[in-house]
């Protein structure tokens, strides 16, 4: 039999091996996993926000944290996730992934309720800090599970659901984080938020771990030998130039969006006038709503929108967050709350509707050999440009002037996001042309 002959009968058993393994987890066992990461997911971003309605607490507390300081402690959080990512990235696409899972789930618990016990800045920034190991553990592996267990045309509307966490959990953290705080302390506050991710570990190690590439086409199931070297994945995906450009928009858009998320609250407090409870609740209130109700539309539009174009994901991501660049500039320009609450409800609704569609992207341009690792060097990249510095940075300029005008930082960097992943789409539709 010669070479030729031997590929196609290779890919035809492999092809017919993913139809055998699909329908199991067809079935009841891919949405009780989808249940069981989306919950996870819930109280991951819970325990990464907690800390933001926490803000002013802090600063008035003992340990007198001053804005810096309160900035670094989203970026050791983020610095240790971003740091723990593509080793996690490599053992996910090797190893057990729910075990891999449980694991970090069980550690970024026990470090947050640790949060409760600080005694000074280093202990709290430590404690912090251990949390994104953890949680590097869970966010690189859990989106290629997904892309196992459900089929492309559907991975919009199912990344969708997992990515609507992100919305609930920020907005639990605010709102928990602020109720608790107010009525038993900010120390209660990282406890009570800590607890619940210990059972979740223990559920976690009942999920079933799907076959890699079982939704795939058989040409991608055929061809991932050269996937195995771990150093030599992420130097072809930095040659990946859909994937990069990809990246490139999520880092403006994390650096935006991570900045928002944790100065919001106290910007309403001082600038804005709005009391500490209602800051916290308000802007938790906001983020849930517009969260949910943009995720679920960036899904169902992206999918819709994929039967047209395969750069559907970058088109509507492209777009919406140009949408929503003004609308940003407006939140943190007009004092008026008839003017800047609607605008910050719009702004937040075309940002969370590239949620689900623009991760969707990142799956897609990639060979399911190689997901956990192209996820892991995305969260890499978007950290290290993105919330990272955008924090701390925001933290300083506002120590040097005000919040009032650090926050302008944010409207600039949802613009670039959306230049660079409408560049994106564009390049794509474009190539796809020629190619016909």
């Amino acid at each position: 039999m010669d070479s030729g002959t031997s590929r196609r009968a290779a890919i035809r058993a492999s092809g017919s091996s993913a139809r055998d393994r699909r329908h199991p987890l067809a079935t009841g066992a891919a949405g009780r996993a989808l249940a069981i990461l989306t919950l996870i997911n819930l109280f991951n971003y819970l325990d990464r926000f907690v800390v933001s309605a926490l803000v002013e607490s802090l600063k008035r507390s003992e340990l007198a944290l001053s804005d810096t300081q309160l900035g670094l402690l989203a970026t050791g959080f983020i610095v240790v996730y971003t740091a723990s990512s593509p080793l996690f990235g490599s053992l996910g696409d090797r190893g057990p992934r729910p075990r891999l899972i449980a694991a970090g789930v069980f550690a970024w618990s026990c470090a947050t309720a640790l949060g409760g016990f600080a005694r000074g800045f280093t202990s709290l920034l430590l404690a912090r800090s251990a949390v994104g190991v953890g949680e590097a553990a869970y966010g690189t592996i859990a989106p290629a599970i997904i892309a196992d267990l459900y089929p492309r045309s559907r991975l919009g509307r199912v990344m969708a659901i997992f990515f609507a966490a992100i919305p609930v959990g920020s907005a639990l953290g605010f709102v928990v984080g602020g109720l608790i705080d107010r009525a038993f302390g900010w120390r209660a506050a990282f406890l009570v938020a800590g607890t619940p991710g210990l059972a979740l570990a223990l559920l976690c190690l009942r999920m079933r771990d799907p076959v890699r590439g079982a939704q795939d086409s058989p040409v991608f199931l055929a061809a991932p030998a050269a996937s195995a070297d771990g150093v030599r994945t992420y130097l072809r995906l930095l040659r990946n130039r859909p994937y990069l450009l990809t990246v490139g928009g999520y880092a403006a858009y994390t650096f935006a969006l991570g900045g928002m998320a944790f100065w919001m609250p106290a910007f309403l407090e001082r600038v804005r006038g709005v009391s500490r409870a209602q800051a916290t609740v308000l802007f938790g209130a906001v983020v849930v709503m517009t969260g949910l109700a943009g995720t679920f539309a960036g899904g169902w539009l992206g999918d819709l929108i994929l039967r047209r174009t395969r750069q559907a994901y970058l088109w509507l991501s492209g777009v919406a967050t140009l949408a929503a660049a003004p609308l940003a500039w407006l939140v943190f320009r007009t004092p008026d709350r008839a003017s800047y609450l609607p605008a910050m409800i719009l702004a937040l609704f075309l940002l969370f509707a590239s949620t689900g569609p623009i991760n969707s992207a990142i799956v897609s341009e990639v060979s399911p050999a190689e997901r956990a690792r192209a996820i892991a060097l995305s969260i890499f990249a978007i950290h290290l440009l993105g919330d990272v510095p955008s924090p701390p940075l925001i933290g300083r300029i506002s120590d040097a002037t005000s919040l009032a005008s650090a926050v302008l930082i944010v409207p600039a960097a949802i613009l670039a996001a959306g230049l660079i992943w409408t560049a994106a789409a564009w390049r794509g539709t474009r190539q796809a042309r020629e190619l016909r």
